[in-house]
Parts: structure tokens; C-alpha cells; sequence
């Protein structure tokens, strides 16, 4: 029976992670789509779908799910989606910002005010909290890219601002402007990278207890949820312990 119970148990992890990837699948696919339709469908020529097909591959996106992303903004059935961000506060007092692709702000804009007032925060209006964060580029490599020392100056070579390199791997940051022209530099020279991203960096940080770090948790991982949502960010911090505690499977 026991061992029943584990079978059931490991097939609902297993039903659970294959939902979360065809999700992500989908929200990549919307990008790389998005990215195609607002310029060139040639990744080398265009610098948005470049990424957006980097951030697929890192994901293990299947290639034939990438092309047909691609061949969708060729043709003229292809939904047409904006960009919108949002911004509001968490319990707390905590910042978040939500970047979305939509084709219907109504409804993504409710659903997403929804999720703020279920968890007790509030929507603020757009930059009401994103002069607490850097528009920045993210470029990760998995440990054995490069040592410490050579990814540190081939970042230096391709215009980077900081590297961070540890036993988990190497962090680049580059500009926001100049992301795409520092990642193709660094995967000519060490191969592609293990993931090409725009992020808001957190510029000022707020303190949370564990209570409120859990809330959070959830609203995030709810807003995240919503098919439309692309990213969340937020500016709170809690100890380590707390969040590994929080954050277990």
C-alpha cells in the first residue's frame, strides 16, 4: 500500500512538473512569436529573437517548438500582443513589478490586480515602484564554461559591468542596452550560454519576516501562474534559512 501511495505521489510530482513546463513552454513560445513579429524572423539578425531563442534552448525547448513559434508571426493568423508592466506593493511594503504579454490588457490587468488584492497588496501606478530597481542584463554559464579568471576577461573583452563566479556558476551583468551584443560576444568565445535574460535588479531591498516572506511567496508564484505574466521581480529580502525552508519541495 505504501508503495502504491508513493507511486500515486511520484506520478502527481511528475503530472504537476509536466503542467509547469508546457506552461513555460507556451510563455516562451509567446516571446520568441512577439520577438519574430517586431522585427526580422532571423535570430542573427534580430537581437529580441536571438534571446528569446537562447532563453528556449536553456529551457530545453524542443527545436520544433521554436520554429513553429517563429513561423506563426510569419503568417497573418498570429495574435498581436503588447507589452505591459505593472507595478504595485506586496504585505510589507515589498515592491513588485509584473511584465506581461497581452492581447487583452482588461483581462490581464484584472487578473493581475486580482492576484495584488488577494494577497493583500496594492497596484500602484507604472513607476511607482521601478525607480527602486536597474534595468539590467543577466548572462549565465554553467561552472566548467570557463575558469573564474577566464570568464572574468573574456566578460571584460565583450563590455560587461560585473561578473560573479562561484561553484554554481558564472553570473554576467551587462547593461540592459547592451545585452544582446555582450551575450553573442561571450557564446562566440565560450559556447551559449546557459541563460540570456532582462531583469529589474532590486536597487533598495525590504526586510520581511518569515510571515510575510510566505505571502509572497505566493502571490508571486500566483501571479506567475497567469499565462500572460512573462516575469515577476520583487525587492524583498529574508534570511536564508528562511527562504530554503519556504522554498522546499
Amino acid at each position: 500500500m505504501a508503495g502504491h501511495s508513493q507511486f500515486k505521489n511520484i506520478m502527481h510530482r511528475k503530472g504537476k512538473q509536466d503542467a509547469m513546463r508546457a506552461k513555460l513552454f507556451a510563455k516562451l513560445a509567446r516571446e520568441i512569436t512577439v520577438a519574430a513579429k517586431s522585427g526580422l524572423p532571423d535570430p542573427d539578425m534580430n537581437p529580441r529573437l536571438r534571446l528569446a531563442v537562447q532563453n528556449a534552448r536553456a529551457e530545453n525547448m524542443p527545436k520544433d517548438n521554436v520554429e513553429r513559434a517563429i513561423k506563426k508571426a510569419l503568417g497573418g493568423d498570429a495574435d498581436t500582443y503588447e507589452q505591459v508592466r505593472y507595478e504595485g506593493y506586496a504585505p510589507g511594503g515589498v515592491a513588485v513589478i509584473v511584465e506581461a504579454l497581452t492581447d487583452n490588457r482588461n483581462r490581464t490587468g484584472g487578473a493581475v490586480r486580482a492576484v495584488f488584492t488577494k494577497y493583500n497588496g496594492n497596484m500602484g501606478a507604472t513607476g511607482s515602484v521601478s525607480h527602486m530597481f536597474a534595468r539590467v542584463g543577466e548572462i549565465r554559464f554553467k561552472a566548467d564554461a570557463a575558469s573564474p579568471d577566464a570568464m572574468l576577461e573574456a566578460a571584460i573583452e565583450a563590455g560587461a559591468e560585473d561578473v560573479e563566479s562561484g561553484e554554481e556558476g558564472h553570473l554576467v551583468t551587462t547593461t540592459f542596452e547592451a545585452l544582446g551584443q555582450v551575450a553573442s560576444a561571450l557564446e562566440g568565445k565560450l559556447g551559449e550560454p546557459e541563460q540570456v535574460k532582462a531583469i529589474w535588479k532590486p536597487t533598495l531591498s525590504t526586510q520581511v519576516d518569515a510571515d510575510k516572506a510566505e505571502t509572497i511567496l505566493k502571490m508571486i508564484a500566483a501571479l506567475d501562474d497567469d499565462d500572460d505574466v512573462q516575469s515577476v521581480f520583487s525587492n524583498f529580502e529574508v534570511d536564508e534559512a528562511t527562504l530554503a525552508r519556504l522554498t522546499a519541495a
